[in-house]
């Protein structure tokens, strides 16, 4: 798939789009540029802001809504004879307040029963303020050399900042509450030499990675022990280089073979300190909290190195029809979890000692490597009034970095909370993936009806997936976020009506089953549908148009996102309990969390566009 990115327009031109809709929806988003034939420079903004699909009962704030200010500025000077730059920048401002999410059990120490809508919560935790803020930089240059070669060079650097309370537990006592600030910052350089021929393309480039990515926050756990609190501080460093590159020949009109390579250096460097405090939260939050034990102060360093090929060949019977075979290699760095605790870290020889190399393989993760195959077709039928794609492919995963967040001993008597990131699997991912599009009748300028599909078939699983045991528990757990069937249809009619033209489109998708964590838990969720549809007329001229639009029409409830802190048996997920309580046995805090995040409700929006 190559994306190339619109040209500004010479000329005045622009366009704005407002939209109204269910929970205060307003929204007002436009455009607009002034271009020559040597400059041309834009700019966009919008403001997104919705109400809340509900509240939270303890601070009167509502959840779930929106309120984004985004705007891009952008240039362009020369053309793609002589010299082309583009210049662009942006920055958004998303002010919506923390989401708190549902409680799927009642309190286990207070009793606090569960709400009546899932878009309801009651979390206290109120600082810091949620805040998000990401800006970014590029800067493409495209310089002919000749008739056959051509330079380009991406600059790129982005940032951003967040500020945010999660409340895990939703509940008003400070059971498991995090506030946390997120400060990510990244520059990029590319440098990419291309050769266009008649029978022979080719690409040679050099790419260089230098990012930062810095974490902090408080895991207060109050109703464990009054101010409870474990400190993170966690900071990873990335400096990546890479040379790549990839040739095409044309054998034949029908036949091309396509072959290319990547060699990556991937260096980090991290570091983590983390505290426990008693009698209140952090300084650094705000807090009263007197620190108890340092339990963390690590430092670690590695370099990855990996090369990774790939090769294609396609077939072309026809004009309108391509066959393609094509292999490929991926590799992704290892590193250290910045969540990790040293205290947690396992004796591993038995001495009675835990080592700094011991130390340091409990934070440290390995790199993860794929081998990707894949089988398709795509063309045209009927007279071109057909198009469709069908492909099979596999992916062998081998060493999966496998992120989870675990309770510990605190060194107190409690528990307090830790990230762990393992390469405990190898997986397998087989697939089908099926699309296309069909006019089913009519033509370009009068009545007509389109009909577009995609079909997703996956056959996702572990082959190995070593647990803290020691045990190979493949059997029982499942690639996350990972459903066996995705599948979607839409059907748009056209006519040209009163001068104008009307669209109206009709779409229904749905999602199979999937796990929100490699272990099954009652955070899963099962297939769903979703419906939208929408009526867009476009007044005579083409500059004015005019929609009403339903998003979630049959107001399906999904969980998209959730927290889990319970204890589960290893093998089938199912709760534990308390033989004494009956109750299930909370992991972190005393109330116990199972907390699920979800989709958006219902939705009718209404919208009114100008173009020029």
């Amino acid at each position: 798939v190559k994306y190339v990115t619109r040209r500004l327009p010479e000329g005045v031109a622009g366009a704005v789009r407002g939209t109204v809709g269910s929970y205060g929806r307003t929204d007002i988003v436009g455009r607009a540029s002034y271009g020559t034939e040597m400059f041309r420079a834009g700019v966009a903004a919008a403001y997104l802001q919705n109400d809340g699909f509900g509240e939270n009962l303890t601070t009167g704030e509502e959840n779930y809504n929106k309120d984004i200010l985004a705007f891009r500025v952008s240039a362009e000077v020369g053309n793609e004879i002589d010299f082309l730059l583009r210049l662009a920048y942006d920055r958004t401002d998303d002010d919506s307040n923390a989401r708190g999410g549902s409680r799927l059990i009642p309190g286990l120490a207070s009793g606090a029963p569960l709400l009546d809508s899932v878009y309801d919560t009651r979390g206290g935790l109120a600082d810091p303020v949620q805040e998000v803020v990401s800006e970014g930089f590029s800067a493409n240059l495209q310089v002919p050399l000749g008739d056959l070669l051509t330079f380009k060079s991406i600059t790129a650097w982005r940032k951003d900042d967040s500020a945010t309370p999660i409340d895990f537990d939703t509940l008003p006592v400070v059971d498991l509450d995090v506030p946390a600030i997120y400060e990510n910052e990244q520059f990029s350089q590319e440098f990419q030499l291309l050769y266009e021929g008649d029978r022979f393309q080719g690409l040679l480039g050099g790419y260089y990675l230098d990012a930062d990515a810095f974490t902090v926050f408080d895991v207060r756990l109050f109703t464990l022990l009054n101010g409870l609190t474990a400190l993170t501080q966690g900071e990873v460093q990335t400096e990546t280089w890479a040379i790549f590159g990839d040739v095409t020949f044309d054998v034949t009109d029908q036949v091309a073979i396509s072959v290319g390579g990547r060699y990556t250096e991937d260096k980090r460097n991290s570091t983590v300190f983390r505290e426990t405090y008693l009698g209140g939260g952090s300084p650094i939050f705000g807090g009263a909290g007197v620190v108890f034990a340092t339990t963390s102060d690590f430092q670690g360093e590695r370099t990855d190195t990996d090369f990774t090929p790939r090769a294609s060949i396609s077939f072309k019977p026809t004009d309108d029809h391509t066959l393609y075979a094509s292999y490929s290699e991926g590799f992704k760095g290892g590193g250290f979890d910045p969540r990790g605790q040293s205290t947690a870290a396992p004796d591993l020889d038995g001495n009675g000692t835990v080592t700094d190399a011991e130390v340091y393989d409990f934070f440290a993760f390995e790199p993860e490597t794929v081998k990707s195959y894949e089988l398709g077709w795509k063309g045209n039928l009927a007279d071109d009034r057909i198009y469709a794609a069908l492909a099979v492919f596999q992916a062998d995963y081998e060493d999966v970095q496998i992120p989870g967040s675990v309770g510990v001993p605190d060194g107190m008597g409690g528990q307090t909370f830790i990230g762990v990131t393992t390469n405990a699997a190898e997986a397998r991912i087989r697939g089908l993936e099926f699309e296309g599009n069909a006019l089913v009748f009519g033509n370009y300028g009068d009545d007509r009806l389109n009909f577009a599909w995609s079909l997703g078939l996956l056959d996702a699983q572990f082959e190995t997936f070593i647990d803290s045991r020691g045990i190979n528990v493949a059997d029982s757990r499942e690639i996350q976020n990972t459903p066996d069937i995705t599948a979607s249809g839409s059907l748009t009619y056209s006519a040209p009506i009163g001068g104008g033209d009307l669209f109206v489109n009709t779409t229904l998708s749905y999602r199979g089953d999937s796990q929100q964590f490699e272990l099954a838990s009652p955070l899963d969720q099962g297939g769903f549908a979703l419906w939208d549809a929408g009526i867009t007329y476009e007044l005579p001229g083409g500059q004015w148009t005019v929609g009403l639009y339903g998003k979630n029409l049959t107001d399906e409830r999904y969980i998209v996102a959730g927290y889990n802190f319970l204890a589960q048996d290893p093998d089938t997920g199912a709760l534990i309990l308390n033989p004494v309580t009956d109750q299930p046995i909370p992991t972190l805090g005393t109330e116990g969390t199972l907390t699920a995040y979800y989709g958006n409700p219902r939705q009718i929006l209404f919208t009114v566009g100008y173009e020029f």
